[in-house]
C-alpha cells in the first residue's frame, strides 16, 4: 500500500527496505551522503561542493545511483525559520516545489513541520537527530513510515559513529522522500539536534 508523497516509483517496495546512510565527510556537517542497500548497492547520494562552509548550502540534490536527480532540496531565504523546500528532479526557474519543510514556532521545542503541498499529508518525526534516533510516523494514523538509528557492526556488535546509520522505510513509502528529509534534517540540525519532535 502507498503512502505519503511519491518522488519515485522505483522506491516504493512491498517490504521494508533497511539503507546504510554514510555521510561523505567526517569534518563538516551536510557535506553529502552516500546510501547503501542491504547487499552493498549504491541506492541514492547526495553531493554538495561547499567544502568547510557548506553549512549555508542553498540548494543540495538526491540522486539514484546513476547520477539520476530526483529531488531538488533548496533553502528559501530570506527565511526566519530556516525553511526548506523540495522540488521533483532537477529545479528549473518557475518551477513549484512538492512540499516544504519549515521550524514551527512551538513554544519549548525546535519542531519541524513538513507541508506536502500536492495532498493533505503530515508527518511526525520523534526523537534524536543528532544522535541518529527518529520515528517518522503519519500524523493523523500514528503509522511508521520511517525510522532512523545507529547502526551496528553485526560482525563485532560494535555501534558505529553518527556518519554512519541506518534508514528504515516501511513498505509503500517512499524511499526516496524518507531520504530527502533526511538530508533537510541534517541541515536544519546536523549533530545539534537535541530536541523530541519534529512535525512534517
Amino acid at each position: 500500500m502507498k503512502g505519503g508523497l511519491v518522488v519515485d516509483d522505483e522506491f516504493i517496495h512491498g517490504e521494508e527496505k533497511n539503507l546504510t546512510v554514510r555521510k561523505t565527510s567526517l569534518f563538516f556537517a551536510g557535506d553529502g551522503f552516500t546510501v547503501y542497500d542491504c547487499k552493498g548497492s549504491l541506492v541514492f547520494r547526495v553531493d554538495s561542493y561547499g567544502g568547510p562552509n557548506n553549512r549555508e548550502t542553498d540548494e543540495l540534490v538526491l540522486m539514484d545511483a546513476h547520477g539520476r536527480c530526483l529531488l531538488t532540496l533548496r533553502r528559501k531565504r530570506p527565511s526566519l525559520r530556516r525553511r526548506w523546500e523540495g522540488y521533483l528532479g532537477e529545479r528549473t526557474e518557475g518551477q513549484k516545489p512538492i512540499f516544504g519543510v519549515r521550524r514551527s514556532s512551538i513554544i519549548g521545542r525546535n519542531s519541524v513541520t513538513v507541508e506536502v503541498y500536492a495532498e493533505c499529508s503530515e508527518y511526525l518525526i520523534e526523537g534524536n537527530f543528532g544522535q541518529r534516533s527518529c520515528t517518522v510516523v503519519e500524523a493523523e494514523t500514528r503509522r511508521k513510515v520511517a525510522e532512523i538509528r545507529r547502526k551496528v557492526d553485526a560482525s563485532t556488535n560494535v555501534m558505529l559513529g553518527k556518519d554512519v546509520f541506518s534508514l528504515n522505510v516501511k513498505a509503500g513509502f517512499d524511499g526516496a522522500f524518507a531520504m530527502g528529509l533526511v538530508v533537510v534534517l541534517d541541515q536544519i540540525y546536523g549533530d545539534d539536534y537535541v530536541e523530541d519532535v519534529v512535525e512534517i
